[in-house]
């Protein structure tokens, strides 16, 4: 059974994607959205949103798909690689995320997404890597 929205964000309270505001807005096996409000402290000193603001919401949203995605008897996952490529910025409001499942194996995740700015621009394209964690 997937999770809720409420329990997906629920998930992160207390921890980096609750600290920064990060919230889910769609979820299915494969697919997640989620959207962050830009405010000031998550910008560079040079008044930019700040990559790594960017690349927190993309690898959390691909993150919280790779554990609805984990096969039987794994128990967690941890990313080995990330690339993000940024296209543009913002400086106010509301950044979204879609992040797509593209290979669900065994051993690895491979997930994409986008993150597009306030008016629906794409900002940046993020892809990460997960290797499947087992119990030893």
């Amino acid at each position: 059974m997937l999770p809720t929205l409420e329990d997906l964000n629920a998930f992160g309270e207390g921890r980096l994607p609750g600290l920064m505001g990060i919230r889910f807005t769609h979820a299915e096996r494969g697919l997640l959205r989620s959207e962050l409000t830009v405010r000031p402290e998550l910008l560079a000193p040079n008044g930019f949103l700040h990559a790594a603001s960017v690349i927190a919401l993309a690898d959390t949203t691909c993150g919280y798909g790779t554990r609805m995605l984990l096969p039987q008897g794994a128990e967690n996952f941890t990313t080995i690689e990330l690339k993000s490529n940024h296209l543009s910025t913002a400086r106010d409001g509301v950044i979204t995320c879609e992040a797509r499942a593209v290979h669900a194996g065994r051993t690895t995740q491979v997930w994409d997404a986008e993150v597009r700015g306030p008016q629906g621009r794409v900002m940046a394209l993020f892809r990460c890597t997960q290797a499947v964690l087992y119990p030893k």
